[in-house]
């Protein structure tokens, strides 16, 4: 069983290594997976909605070792080894940002993306993109989490457009694709 922060007790929080169709080869420490030739690994991208149809974009924390202090989608993660994706997406979800979701659903099952942020650290992972609804009051860790807001998703599609810079690479791929019409 996975402690809420996604280690195992031991400290280590590891990421599920996986080949090129997906299938896992193995585990790593995430403190020591993420680097200039990062391992392609697993981890899923999380969209919450309020009841009025807004979106949870969510402001990296500046002391986040990659991508610090941009904007991005609600919460993403990385499922532990023998964890579902589902109990993933719950845990973080509690743990990043203080809540629960519902109504979880795959928007984008076989999203994958590879980065580089200005410091020369590489994303390169397979991602599912899901969405889902917020149950209870944000309370976000401060060690994630930054700033928040709710918007509507036409103006978060627009800010993306206009500033594609001050989000996460992973966003500005997602968002095309979940809002084709803008």
């Amino acid at each position: 069983m996975l402690l809420a922060d996604g280690s195992s007790g031991s400290g280590a929080e590891l990421v599920v290594l996986v080949d090129e169709s997906g299938t896992p080869t193995g585990t790593q420490d995430k403190a020591e997976v993420h680097h200039t030739s990062t391992p392609l690994h697993l981890a899923f991208s999380t969209h919450v909605y309020d009841d009025d149809g807004r979106i949870l974009v969510t402001r990296r924390a500046l002391s986040k070792r990659t991508w610090p202090g941009v904007w991005t989608n609600s919460f993403c993660g990385h499922p532990g080894p023998g964890e579902s994706t589902v109990d993933a997406i719950a845990r973080r979800a509690d743990y990043e940002l203080g809540i629960a979701v519902t109504d979880l659903s795959p928007a984008l099952p076989d999203f994958r993306y590879r980065a580089v942020d200005f410091s020369g650290v590489v994303e390169n992972e397979i991602c599912p993109v899901f969405t889902a609804r917020c149950v209870g009051q944000l309370s976000p860790r401060a060690s994630e989490v930054c700033q928040w807001e709710w918007v509507e998703p036409r103006q978060l599609v627009e800010s993306v457009r206009l500033t594609p810079w001050a989000f996460s690479p992973w966003l500005t791929l997602q968002l095309p694709l979940l809002y084709p019409a803008g």
